[in-house]
């Protein structure tokens, strides 16, 4: 997991209102491309979760930087492919490609690894066809031969007309602050949009729902993530300055049940030990997490849960 930078706000003398410029960048790409690490990387603290696997990010999450006199807000969205079956990959697709139309730009992350696979190029062409201009992040430039890599990126050249194409790590950060200086160049000037000293769109006790469940998708093999969802049920802070925090996994069989119990209820207690850890951290706080695991059928085909989600149910 990536270590955050500490500094996340950096102002020049003149940051007046009539100086600053802010503006909303959507962060798209084929799932596992990196874009939540990217995400992080450049808001400087962790606001969107990460695992291997794809399809990770459910629904959009802004995270905010303010950088000299600008203030960018970073929309992390779904990965983006095709032959989505299941109502919520789709929904997810839906409020990936509605993020990419609502934001000032668009920075599409490529895996400098796969380079211009399937879902990329219609990513690319699609773009394209919405005469939009994006900027370009070729991420995990640690992962390969260096050679490589103005060959791809003239492929890409030839498939949009990009303002401009970063060579990136989002992991170890190489690349990351001439990314920066180039989003910030672009923003039209005018008030911030957030207060400066926040970080993200989302609740803390969305946050600590989505700490555990990307403590699940580490924890967890093959389709079972994909089948679970986490909900807060209860918030509480406590006169000694702690926090209750109570939450539920829903699962749709009972067998995935036991599967997140595991053994004797090892598995769950791991995940609650990571997740409490994690919460701790992030909210400065002593945190006593109780977790729950219950069974509901369908829970993916429940509007509600879209609408938490901030979702679009029919899709």
């Amino acid at each position: 997991m990536m270590e955050t930078d500490t500094n996340i706000m950096d102002f020049k003398e003149d940051s007046s209102p009539d100086s600053r410029g802010s503006g909303f960048i959507a962060i798209i790409g084929a799932p596992n491309v990196g874009k939540s690490t990217l995400v992080n990387r450049l808001v400087g603290r962790k606001v969107s979760i990460v695992s291997s696997k794809a399809q990770t990010t459910r629904s959009r999450i802004c995270g905010i930087r303010i950088i000299n006199n600008n203030q960018l807000i970073l929309v992390d969205t779904p990965g983006i492919f095709n032959g989505a079956g299941r109502r919520l990959e789709r929904s997810m697709i839906h409020a990936a490609w509605k993020g990419e139309m609502d934001a000032d730009a668009s920075l599409i992350v490529i895996d400098a690894r796969r380079g211009i696979c399937r879902d990329t190029e219609v990513i690319l062409r699609r773009v394209r066809e919405n005469n939009k201009q994006p900027f370009i992040a070729i991420n995990k430039i640690d992962k390969i031969n260096p050679q490589t890599l103005l060959p791809l990126a003239d492929k890409i050249s030839n498939l949009v007309d990009s303002r401009e194409i970063f060579m990136i790590s989002a992991l170890d950060g190489n690349g990351v602050q001439d990314l920066l200086n180039g989003l910030c160049s672009f923003l039209p000037r005018g008030p911030w949009l957030y207060p400066e000293n926040q970080l993200t769109d989302i609740s803390e006790r969305i946050l600590a729902a989505e700490i555990t469940r990307e403590k699940l998708f580490l924890g967890l093999h093959q389709e079972l993530p994909y089948s679970l969802t986490v909900q807060t049920e209860e918030w509480q802070e406590l006169d000694d300055g702690s926090l209750l925090v109570r939450q539920i996994i829903f699962v749709e069989r009972e067998n995935h049940k036991q599967m997140i119990l595991g053994n004797a209820g090892k598995k769950i207690r791991d995940i609650s030990k990571s997740s409490r850890e994690e919460m701790i951290k992030h909210l400065e706080k002593k945190v006593h997490l109780f977790i729950y695991v219950k069974v509901r059928p369908r829970w993916s085909e429940d509007p509600e849960h879209y609408r938490d989600l901030g979702l679009e149910f029919n899709i």
